[in-house]
């Protein structure tokens, strides 16, 4: 029997922990630069603002209608999450946490030790709400698949109390039924459409047809979830994740850059975060792209790129940026006004199979880079950065409606008044 455990509108129900004033009230939370809504809530869907639309065009709607807009605060999340996945984790002795608000439960070893399914999914609810004041709803069965089915109707159905267990054939078969198709874990916009050609439009009917004729027309992994539908155990979280081959870093900034100075000090702020992200899963890399662009809405869009290569594959942040601070002259023109600045780290390996050169000598400073990772985990992200990203850096991303990181910066620390 597996568990999916979900906190329901997460980036929402984050902002409403350390303001209790906020709970019941409609709510939004904004992408980069407060451009897109990526998050809404129950209460603000009501009042009809939808999701992933640009701000500007709603804002006078969710002013009307009392709707209170935040930008998104990505290190109040982050650690929110953690402290719900620790939680979480404690009722099971397998977990795999799938996303930042949802984490998948094997109870494989202990399910005939618990008497009643739907009593634990209470107590796991229970004990989220008591120590981070985050609302989850809890889904169980027979495979990932229908504990998705099962958490996607505790989620639409009040009268399961925000725990739904398919442990039945007449339950299974009743909460197919009223799923759309397109509500499945695995069926895109794409193929849900493709499907409803076959006059397959709810879940139970895609469960009925057979898996040979789902792999003969969509695919082996459509064929996986028919038969993980009917209660066939066919996915499993991989628990060591491949290496990922490139990463990237980029993003559009707050405000216009115009000055060389300026551009450097963005570069080296995304370099800062690749090669953190390398350092964690054990890369070095072998080439560096660096990439520069005004908007593609401008009169005249251009668009710079330059790659770098090293003798010896690195990870160091310091080695990284020297290369780029040689490299960046070939991406600035005077006149242009950049909107998008990004780096990508590429032909990674594993440091334990990494190629060294006879004849170049690695400049990378691996104990410094403990050093460095050490702190910034431990006070929080940029304690420590190189003087290259600069101290104000007024191009960084535009947070006009940021509310405070409660939890991990000492000055937004909640004051009690007894």
């Amino acid at each position: 029997m597996f568990a999916l455990v979900d906190a329901n509108s997460f980036y929402c129900s984050a902002e409403q922990v350390f303001r209790p004033d906020w709970r019941g009230k409609p709510i939004i939370v904004l992408s980069n630069n407060d451009g897109c809504i990526v998050a809404a809530n129950r209460q603000a869907k009501a009042l009809g603002v939808p999701k992933f639309a640009p701000y500007f065009k709603v804002k006078d709607l969710c002013q009307k209608q009392g709707v209170i807009a935040c930008s998104s605060n990505y290190e109040l999340y982050a650690d929110l999450s953690m402290k719900m996945m620790t939680i979480i984790g404690r009722f099971a002795p397998e977990q795999h946490v799938y996303s930042i608000d949802e984490s998948f439960l094997s109870f494989k070893h202990c399910y005939p030790a618990i008497q009643c399914l739907r009593t634990q999914g209470q107590l796991i609810r229970r004990a989220v709400w008591k120590e981070v004041r985050l609302p989850v709803c809890v889904g169980m069965g027979t495979t990932l698949t229908l504990a998705k089915a099962a958490n996607h109707a505790a989620k639409k159905r009040p009268d399961y109390k925000g725990v739904c267990v398919i442990d039945s054939e007449q339950e299974r078969i009743a909460i197919l039924h009223s799923m759309s198709v397109s509500d499945v874990w695995g069926i895109g916009r794409r193929i849900s459409k493709k499907l409803a050609l076959m006059n397959i439009n709810n879940a139970l009917e895609l469960a009925n047809i057979p898996p040979g004729l789902a792999r003969k027309q969509f695919s082996i992994e459509i064929e996986r979830t028919v038969r993980e539908l009917n209660g066939q155990v066919c996915k499993l979280w991989d628990e060591a994740r491949a290496d990922k081959l490139q990463i990237f870093s980029t993003r559009s900034v707050g405000e216009r850059i115009v000055d060389y100075d300026l551009l450097l000090q963005a570069l080296s702020k995304h370099i800062s975060i690749a090669a953190s992200k390398a350092r964690r899963q054990g890369s070095h890399s072998k080439t560096m792209m660096l990439f520069a662009s005004n908007s593609p809405y401008d009169e005249h869009p251009v668009n710079f790129k330059v790659l770098v290569s090293f003798p010896c594959p690195t990870n160091c942040t310091n080695e990284l940026t020297q290369a780029m601070s040689n490299a960046a002259p070939s991406l600035f023109r005077l006149g242009v006004r950049y909107y998008r600045i990004g780096v990508g780290l590429l032909d990674l390996s594993t440091q334990k199979h990494t190629q060294l050169d006879m004849f170049n000598t690695s400049k990378a400073n691996p104990a410094l880079m403990r050093a460095l990772d050490g702190i910034n985990q431990r006070y929080g992200t940029d304690t420590l950065f190189l003087a290259a990203q600069g101290v104000e850096q007024k191009w960084s991303m535009r947070r006009d409606l940021l509310t405070p990181q409660y939890t991990t910066d000492w000055k937004s620390l909640p004051a009690i008044k007894c």
